[in-house]
């Protein structure tokens, strides 16, 4: 069976983190220094103590999470609820474009449902900082942050690090064989055999896109079309594909940078390529209905067990990366800032995505099993 991406946390976070709730006033002991702006102070509460009175609040959470399949995030909501007996996480997983409009119709008519948002729509949260919308909130931990990936107010913080890039199949596709650069794909030996999100239906695969023709050239694009990719909707699919083995190569999703016991498939990191990483941003909501529980579930993220049992990067400074790896700000070719920016421009993003729509046609298939009975009033 498939690992579903974004839910996996790799060893010890459930146990770990029921044991901290015997004793985890370590939390206070992080250094304050940059937690004091605006009149909001970086949480000095165990983890005990938040999950005390996330019970007493009622003990529900609500978590509008960005993804492309119902299930993705059925990982982390068992070892939350692990975790903390008695509060109950809701998480509603679906394509963070289609999130933030629910967010935006449930603000508009009073109808608001969730009590966190985390989505890859960067550009969501400074508008809705301005908007007064958000909770300003520092999670234990937050000072360790990198100051890239957190709003210095505490409008929102990242709580991992995504990366998008090349996976193959070890069995379809040899070591020695597996490709190092997007030049690669173009290899006669993979038609037919590569799978990829269309770019044009994510907009992080888009960026990915754009870095890979601004460095080759739009010919490139055109033949990789020409090597019979794939194409399907959402990052999920072509990652179970390649571990599946009835792709060898997909472009345009990640992997486990250490892959589990069993696991065919393998995340290529370029040395020199182009490939995009980005901090998945989290924000409470003002109005939200269980702030107590959305403050449990920002300070558990960031907790150092969770964080280092993430599949991919840490968000802190001061949690080590998987073995063989540097930490993600120390890769210029993963262009962590260019992310941002590329969303905030919404006439170039467009500009760009239909452009690529000539090489790869328009986006087919069905919506993303999260989307399917939504509503805007849910």
């Amino acid at each position: 069976m498939p690992i579903a991406r974004r839910q996996v946390l790799m060893g010890g976070s459930i146990a770990s983190a029921a044991l901290a709730l015997a004793g985890a006033s370590g939390f206070a002991t992080t250094p304050q220094t940059s937690g004091r702006r605006a009149g909001t102070r970086e949480e000095t509460k165990s983890l005990e103590q938040l999950y005390r009175e996330a019970k007493a609040e009622g003990g529900t959470l609500i978590v509008y999470a960005g993804g492309d399949t119902a299930t993705q995030q059925d990982g982390n909501k068992a070892a939350f609820e692990k975790a903390f007996p008695g509060v109950t996480l809701n998480i509603v997983v679906d394509y963070s474009k289609f999130h933030d409009a629910r967010i935006d119709n449930q603000l508009t008519t009073g109808t608001l449902v969730p009590d966190v948002v985390q989505l890859q729509t960067l550009q969501d949260f400074p508008r809705w900082k301005q908007e007064g919308v958000l909770l300003p909130y520092k999670p234990a931990g937050f000072s360790r942050v990198h100051p890239a990936f957190k709003d210095p107010d505490g409008a929102w913080t990242g709580i991992f690090v995504d990366a998008f890039s090349t996976i193959y199949n070890v069995d379809k596709v040899g070591a020695e064989q597996a490709p190092a650069t997007a030049r690669d794909l173009l290899d006669r030996r993979l038609k037919g055999k590569i799978v990829s999100t269309y770019p044009n239906d994510d907009d992080a695969v888009l960026y990915l896109y754009k870095l890979i023709i601004d460095t080759y050239g739009w010919d490139w694009l055109r033949r990789f079309a020409a090597q019979d990719v794939a194409w399907v909707r959402g990052t999920q699919e072509p990652a179970d594909r390649v571990e599946a083995g009835t792709a060898a190569v997909a472009l345009g999703t990640d992997g486990m940078l250490t892959p589990a016991d069993g696991m065919k498939t393998r995340f290529v990191l370029p040395e020199h390529d182009p490939f995009m990483a980005w901090a998945q941003r989290a924000a409470i909501l003002k109005d939200a209905k269980h702030p107590a529980a959305a403050k449990l579930y920002l300070n558990w993220w960031l907790s150092k067990q969770t964080q280092s049992d993430f599949y991919m990067w840490s968000v802190r400074t001061d949690v080590p990366p998987h073995t063989g790896y540097r930490p993600i700000w120390n890769y210029p070719n993963a262009h962590l800032g260019g992310f941002e920016h590329f969303m905030a421009d919404r006439a170039l993003v467009e500009r760009f995505r239909q452009q690529l729509t000539l090489y790869v046609g328009e986006v087919s298939g069905a919506p993303s099993p999260g989307r399917l009975g939504l509503h805007p009033g849910r």
